[in-house]
């Protein structure tokens, strides 16, 4: 199979063996690099496909010039990456999320197509981008050099990097771009090793003194990363009859707001298209493609279907009227255009 080729009708009727490996330690204690040269080892070594996002490669400039919005944006990432997952474990095209930073989705399309994870002609698509054979059809491991936390049915661990915090900031010195030495301070004072005796979802945890792994930890290393493959994390409810009762009144409290939000939006927009006078037959065409297209939406969040919303999980009200805003937006991009 070449490189980049797609995946199209390549899923596999096996469950997807998907495990996620989380770099976790100051800046500058070696994350990036020690992600790099895992990600090259493995590749050589194992069958597995082997992906890594790193902060400096996805958004370096944004996160030093705003620490403010280092909260935000980092939320905004792990939205991307829940994207990807969600893509890699439904076998479907991912989607581009309604709310997103342009510069910082271009800089993840093309982390992923550089590691043959997306197809190469991703990057000229507007909304859906194909992933690659690679991507779905081996054992996928994705590398990421922050504390990211996402649930759901796949294998997790955990690295540890420890570094002395006089060594970051000397490293942090050093580069081009520095983080502020006050925020590796306050980093190191609030930073936790892991400990699975605390906390369960730590078990799969291995500590490794930067900046060189010894060789010593380089099989319980392999090792660690084989159990988390082979045995992905299921997050056990304590009462699963009030969970799911619980599950069916979100969802149907829902679609009940997501009826009446969208059912204004549709009256706001007859409104607006008045405005801009609209001939009266376009209207009436106009006013059909958005019933049409409310009906269908709230057909994909009553039956789970994947026409508009790639989830098999109950989405963010938020989230619905972002994708029902943009679909609608393209509709009445095409009446208006026909007014000039």
């Amino acid at each position: 199979m070449k490189a980049g080729e797609d995946a199209r009708g390549a899923r596999s009727e096996k469950p997807k063996k998907l495990g996620l490996c989380v770099l976790c330690g100051l800046p500058a204690a070696g994350k990036s690099t020690f992600a790099r040269a895992l990600s090259h080892r493995l590749r050589q070594e194992s069958s597995w496909a082997v992906g890594v996002v790193a902060y400096d490669d996805v958004m370096p400039d944004a996160f030093l010039e705003e620490p403010s919005q280092w909260k935000s944006l980092r939320q905004e990432l792990l939205q991307y990456l829940e994207y990807f997952f969600l893509a890699v474990i439904n076998g479907c095209q991912m989607s581009a999320p309604p709310r997103r930073t342009e510069a910082m989705w271009e800089d993840f399309l093309t982390c992923l197509k550089d590691q043959d994870l997306i197809s190469p002609s991703a990057l000229e698509a507007q909304s859906h981008y194909l992933l690659t054979k690679t991507a779905v059809s081996r054992p996928l491991l994705l590398i990421l050099d922050d504390n990211f936390y996402y649930q759901n049915s796949l294998g997790f661990c955990q690295l540890f990097l420890e570094c002395s915090l006089e060594t970051c900031l000397q490293r942090n010195g050093q580069r081009p771009l520095p983080v502020p030495a006050e925020t590796i301070h306050l980093m190191g004072s609030k930073i936790e090793k892991p400990n699975p005796e605390k906390n369960a979802w730590e078990h799969n945890s291995l500590t490794i003194q930067s900046p060189a792994c010894a060789s010593e930890a380089r099989l319980k290393l392999t090792d660690l990363l084989l159990t988390a493959l082979e045995n992905p994390v299921k997050y056990v409810e304590e009462d699963v009859e009030q969970k799911e009762t619980d599950r069916i009144i979100c969802s149907t409290n829902i679609l009940h707001q997501a009826d009446q939000t969208l059912r204004r939006i549709v009256s706001q927009t007859m409104k607006e298209a008045k405005g801009e006078q609209v001939f009266p037959y376009n209207l009436k065409l106009l006013a059909e493609e958005l019933n049409k297209l409310k009906a269908e939406f709230l057909e994909d969040l009553r039956q789970g279907n994947k026409k508009y919303l790639c989830f098999q999980r109950t989405m963010d009200l938020s989230d619905v009227i972002s994708f029902f805003h943009y679909e609608k937006d393209n509709i009445v991009r095409k009446y208006f255009s026909k007014q000039h």
